[in-house]
C-alpha cells in the first residue's frame, strides 16, 4: 500500500512538472508572438520600407544579371547566370535588411521601449524570438516581390507548393538569423554610429564571400574556406535549390538547414544574454 503511494505521488508530481513545462512554452511562445505583432504593425503603418529595400534586388537582377547572362563571364554549367543569380539576389536582400535590424533596437533603447520590454515578465529569449520572427516575415514580404521578377525575366522558378514553402521557410530562418546577429552587434556597440559604421564593413564581405553570385569552384582556395563558414552560403544553397528548376544542392538541405539552425539557435542564445546589457 505503502509502495503504490509513493508511486502515485511520483506520477502526480511527474504530471504536475510536464503541465508545467507546458505552460511555461505555451506563454513563451504567447510573448514572442507579441513581440513579433509589434514590430509587424509598425512595417503594416508604413510598408515604403518594403518598397525601398527592394529596389536594389531588383536592380541587380535588371542589370548585373542580364550584363553578365550575355557575356557569359562566369561559368555556371547548364544553368543560365539570371537562374544562378536570383537565389543569391534574393539571399542578399534578406541579408541586406536584417543586417541593419539592430539599428532599431538602439532606436528603442533611446526612447525608453527596451527599459519597459525588460521589466516585463517575458523571458528574454522570447524578446529576441519575437524580433527575429518579425524580421523573417519582413524577409517574406521581400521574397514576394524578388520571385515576381524572376517570373517576369523568365527565370525557371519552380512553382510547385512544396518547394515554395521550402523557400519561405529559408528567408524566415534567414532572415531570423541575420537580425539576431544584428541585434548581438547593436547589444555590443551601443551606438548608431559606430552600428552604421560596422554594418557597412560586414555587408559586402558577407555577400562577397559567398556562392550568391558565383560557384564556390572558381573562387581561390583560401575565399573557398571562408565561403564554407559563411552562413549566407547555406542560405544561397537551400534557395538554389528550392527555387529554380533543374538546381541540385552543394551540400545538401539538411546540411544547409541544420547549419543554418544551429548558427542561429546560437545567435538567441548570445543575444538573450547581452539584451539587457543594451540600456547600461
Amino acid at each position: 500500500m505503502q509502495e503504490e503511494t509513493i508511486v502515485t505521488s511520483a506520477t502526480r508530481a511527474a504530471l504536475q512538472s510536464g503541465s508545467a513545462e507546458q505552460s511555461r512554452l505555451v506563454s513563451v511562445a504567447a510573448q514572442t508572438a507579441a513581440i513579433a505583432d509589434v514590430e509587424l504593425r509598425k512595417l503594416m503603418r508604413d510598408p515604403t520600407e518594403l518598397l525601398t529595400r527592394a529596389v536594389q534586388p531588383v536592380l541587380w537582377l535588371l542589370v548585373f544579371g542580364e550584363v553578365f547572362t550575355r557575356t557569359r563571364a562566369i561559368p555556371t554549367g547548364s544553368m543560365s547566370y539570371l537562374d544562378f543569380m536570383a537565389p543569391g539576389v534574393l539571399a542578399q536582400s534578406v541579408l541586406f535588411s536584417a543586417i541593419f535590424y539592430g539599428i532599431a533596437i538602439i532606436w528603442e533603447r533611446d526612447l525608453g521601449i527596451v527599459h519597459k520590454l525588460l521589466v516585463s515578465p517575458a523571458p528574454r529569449s522570447a524578446l529576441v524570438l519575437g524580433k527575429a520572427l518579425s524580421a523573417g516575415l519582413r524577409g517574406l514580404a521581400q521574397a514576394v516581390i524578388i520571385i515576381i521578377v524572376a517570373l517576369i525575366l523568365h527565370i525557371s522558378i519552380r512553382a510547385e507548393p512544396i518547394p515554395l514553402l521550402g523557400v519561405c521557410f529559408a528567408v524566415v530562418l534567414g532572415s531570423a538569423l541575420f537580425s539576431t546577429f544584428s541585434l548581438i552587434v547593436a547589444c555590443l556597440v551601443k551606438t548608431r554610429e559606430r552600428f552604421m559604421g560596422i554594418g557597412q564593413v560586414l555587408t559586402m564581405p558577407l555577400f562577397f564571400a559567398s556562392n550568391a553570385i558565383y560557384p564556390i569552384a572558381i573562387m581561390p582556395r583560401w575565399l573557398q574556406v571562408i565561403a564554407r563558414v559563411n552562413p549566407l552560403t547555406y542560405l544561397v544553397d537551400a534557395l538554389r535549390d528550392l527555387m529554380i528548376q533543374r538546381s541540385v544542392s552543394t551540400f545538401g538541405l539538411g546540411v544547409d538547414f541544420l547549419v543554418l539552425g544551429a548558427i542561429f539557435a546560437a545567435f538567441i542564445v548570445i543575444a538573450a544574454r547581452l539584451f539587457p546589457g543594451i540600456v547600461q
